[in-house]
């Protein structure tokens, strides 16, 4: 259960980096601006810290429930 999960937070945390790296293409090419590529790099962030929580959450609920059988 473990590893499942930590592969999940990998391709949470990956699905991050491909967000930040589009945002900062995007303020390069002149789509946004630098204001709105630091108020999006946070939104993208406390995303993915709620899903990482989420994950650990799951993960913890589940060796519970695997222990308790």
């Amino acid at each position: 259960v473990k590893s499942l999960g930590e592969e999940a937070k990998v391709r949470v945390r990956s699905a991050r980096r491909d967000a930040i790296e589009a945002l900062k293409k995007a303020q390069k090419d002149g789509d946004i601006t630098e204001d709105d590529l630091e108020r999006d790099e946070k939104e993208v962030q406390k995303i993915t810290d709620k899903k990482v929580a989420e994950i650990d959450q799951h993960i913890a609920s589940k060796e519970k429930e695997i222990t308790t059988v």
